[in-house]
């Protein structure tokens, strides 16, 4: 096929939106050169936590032509993925857990690479040029790359926002040697002097306007964190027992977004508001079963069973008391551990003493012999 540089363009555009997906602008490969201070900056102040594979490949991060040095134009693409009903609403539900709204149906990888790889053989095979696909689990600084190709812009709580889509779009990246003229005007920030994204955190996990430190992100302490979350954070935790949508769903521009038409994004039915006694009772079966193609089953079992005791703790409903005791003899320490502080909460000091005394001696694990003591030491009626 032959066509001037902007008939590319604009085919390449046309074939995103056929090809299912919702936003998509043109940018240079070296169109980010403030990503590699600003990654480093996050990296130095620790704010990455556990996630030690953001500094192994940091220089591939932040710089697209360091990770593939032929890469020329990346098409930046954006997938819908709006909830139809308000994302915060199961907060207000003590019995059951908040799943974060990207998390409900299918996992977005899949979905959204399979639409990447159907457009990236399309361009490399009409056009004459190489190609590579990523989304989110290679060192690709997606959202800097989507505001340069105007895809949105960064807002104050670090994620990317749609004048179109609000904070709701998967992003994926179609690497190219292709070398056009034509690409994409940078978006420019419209947040202005709003907050809403950072007053409503429930961890305080900004340090300042479009700075994260994920150490404090309730996302990251029910994702990616592998141990037992700190105590300073477990009462704000509620009932998230994966991820956490607040600083998204506070945003007005969402006033603009429209739910997902990708069925596969829609929300099952069965992860809308599910029951935390129901969660905390699966087995490692039952939870690959259940999670089966889903995001949550890259967790694990153990420490989704520990957001659920978390959020059980939170609960304030003396009736899960007997379902965190079930499991203080679970095979997981993490588990365990996160039982004995949910009994801490539900139980009064007086109850919570005589179940710890009937189970002297059967605990060796430290972290949860700590557990154990600091329930001894806090434990008081939470039952209203």
């Amino acid at each position: 096929m032959t066509a001037n540089p902007r008939s590319i363009a604009e085919e390449i555009k046309f074939r995103a939106f056929a090809s299912g997906f919702d936003a998509v602008g043109l940018t240079r490969a070296d169109a980010i050169p403030e990503a590699a201070g600003r990654l480093r900056e996050f990296l130095q102040n620790d704010y990455h936590g556990d996630m030690g594979w953001m500094a192994d490949r940091a220089d591939e991060r932040a710089d697209p032509k360091t990770l593939w040095p032929a890469a020329r134009m990346i098409v930046m693409l954006g997938l819908n993925y709006g909830p139809e009903d308000d994302p915060l609403a199961t907060l207000a539900n003590p019995r059951s857990g908040s799943i974060s709204a990207y998390a409900r149906n299918r996992d977005y990888h899949d979905v959204v690479k399979s639409k990447l790889k159907a457009l990236a053989r399309s361009i490399a095979s009409d056009f004459d040029c190489e190609v590579k696909v990523f989304v989110d689990t290679a060192p690709v600084m997606e959202k800097p790359l989507a505001a340069a190709a105007g895809v949105g812009w960064q807002g104050k709580h670090t994620n990317l926002v749609s004048r179109s889509h609000g904070s709701w779009l998967f992003l994926g990246a179609v690497f190219t040697t292709l070398d056009l003229d034509e690409i994409d005007a940078p978006e420019r920030d419209h947040c202005g002097g709003c907050t809403r994204c950072l007053d409503i955190c429930p961890t305080a996990a900004f340090p300042a306007p479009y700075k994260l430190d994920a150490r404090r992100c309730i996302s990251y302490l029910t994702i990616e964190h592998k141990g037992p979350i700190p105590h300073e954070f477990r009462e704000a935790i509620g009932n998230r027992i994966y991820g956490c949508d607040d600083c998204l769903a506070a945003c007005p521009w969402n006033k603009f977004a429209s739910a997902a038409s990708e069925l596969k994004l829609k929300a099952r039915e069965d992860l809308a508001a599910p029951d935390l006694a129901a969660l905390a009772k699966l087995d490692d079966s039952a939870f690959r079963q259940l999670f089966s193609g889903s995001p949550v089953k890259r967790i694990g079992r153990d420490r989704f069973v520990r957001n659920v005791l978390i959020a059980i703790g939170n609960s304030h409903e003396e009736c899960l008391a007997a379902v965190a005791e079930a499991l203080i003899d679970d095979p997981s320490a993490l588990v365990r551990g996160a039982a004995v502080w949910a009994l801490s909460t539900l139980l009064s000091r007086d109850e919570f003493l005589r179940f710890k005394n009937n189970n002297a001696g059967t605990e060796t694990d430290p972290g949860v012999v700590e557990e154990w003591r600091r329930g001894d030491q806090t434990s008081t009626v939470t039952v209203t």
